[in-house]
């Protein structure tokens, strides 16, 4: 049986457009990710996965999997609620209300750890901990982007571009009677969220590639100076954390490395196809209903229209997956209500056929479907609510 006809069996009861997560595939992404670890430990990015029974499988799945990167403070009170430990906020919060219901869980003794790039966010969080009498352990975040002549070759985040400008931040939290410095974190998006094999781009491939290894060798000296400097300082650091899906292979060689975060390559999304130096199974994805014929060769589903994130460009559309050869229109795209689709010789879809899709990015998804129906070996085998499902929704 053909992967087409596998998924449409097993869905052919319900009602689209629905959500779906290949448990078999999940599974053997998580094994593939856990052997590319190497001697690291992996902590799950939640915004890439955004389902707890999901996160709940995959900490199960193997020792490697510890802990979670979480994307905002409400977010990180809602998985403390459900049980889960050893959150790491992977981006500074700043509102008083969101941080003081965090700081009553790490008063229960709780891991929860707050990301911080400037003394302001130092100066604030000092300032609840001292009005709750808890001491909030922190992580700095250091920027791994990279200049070149005209180019700045990374994304916007932290100030912080060198163990010199880090200095004083951590002087500042060692000074500290309510701060603890736990960890520090360089996220090389430039190599782990760039794809370089795009079909089409042979030379725009080539110069990400030879971008993409300049930057690794200029990120892991900084955070090995980033490091020793801290150390030097006779702080011991509980972790430090680099790297994502895309960059494991690199990540994992460092020494001063302990963990390295990924989440978009347990459930492979459509933008993973355009990397060079990896394959993960197609875990996720949705099907819409083919509701119009309006030519032999054209089709038209109901919805489908779940673009993702980022500068905007045809890649972040979601892309058709099964059946195969299906092509979107580049003057109508994903619709809101409706996406037509070019279909190839030699296929023919009938009125309440479903069409398969993947979702350009991972977690992005579940803000789309309350549920993903879980599937192995042929059957549906559960249900898993996602964020949305759960009635939260966090950005």
């Amino acid at each position: 049986m053909d992967a087409y006809e596998y998924y449409k069996q097993i869905f052919a009861d319900l009602p689209k457009p629905l959500a779906y997560v290949d448990l078999d595939m999940l599974d053997a992404n998580a094994a593939a990710i856990a052997a590319a670890a190497g001697s690291k430990k992996v902590r799950i990015a939640s915004k890439s996965i955004r389902c707890v029974d999901t996160m709940r499988r995959l900490l199960q799945a193997s020792d490697v999997f510890q802990g979670i990167m979480c994307y905002t403070a409400s977010e990180a009170a809602f998985l403390a609620r459900q049980g889960f430990d050893d959150l790491l906020l992977g981006y500074p919060q700043w509102h008083s209300a969101a941080l003081l219901e965090l700081l009553e869980f790490v008063r229960e003794g709780r891991s929860i750890v707050f990301m911080v790039d400037c003394e302001e966010h130092a100066i604030q969080l000092e300032r609840l901990a001292k009005d709750r009498q808890v001491v909030v352990p922190l992580c700095i975040d250091m920027d791994m982007s990279a200049d070149y002549p005209g180019l700045h070759f990374g994304v916007w985040r932290s100030p912080l571009r060198s163990w010199e400008q880090m200095k004083p931040l951590v002087q500042r939290i060692s000074e500290s009677s309510w701060l603890k410095l736990d960890g520090m974190m360089g996220y090389e998006a430039q190599v782990a969220g760039v794809g370089d094999n795009v079909p089409g781009k042979r030379f725009k491939n080539a110069s990400i590639k030879w971008l993409k290894k300049r930057s690794i060798a200029e990120s892991a000296r900084r955070r090995k100076e980033a490091a020793q400097g801290i150390s030097a300082m006779g702080i011991s650091l509980r972790f430090v954390n680099a790297g994502g899906t895309g960059s494991m292979d690199s990540s994992r060689e460092e020494a001063c490395v302990t963990e390295i975060t990924a989440g978009s390559g347990f459930y492979a999304p459509g933008l993973f196809d355009l990397y060079s130096s990896f394959r993960y199974k197609p875990a996720a994805g949705f099907a819409v209903e083919v509701v119009r014929r309006p030519k032999a060769d054209i089709v038209t589903c109901m919805g489908g229209g779940y673009t993702a994130s980022g500068s905007p460009g045809p890649e972040k559309e979601a892309k058709p997956y099964l059946p195969e050869g299906l092509a979107l229109f580049k003057l109508e795209g994903a619709g809101e209500v409706q996406t037509p689709l070019r279909v190839p010789s030699g296929l023919k879809l009938e009125l309440g056929d479903p069409v398969f899709f993947r979702h350009a990015k991972a977690g992005e998804l579940c803000e789309r479907f309350e549920i993903l129906y879980a599937v192995s070996q042929g059957k549906i085998v559960g249900e898993y609510k996602t964020y949305r499902g759960m009635g939260e929704c966090f950005l």
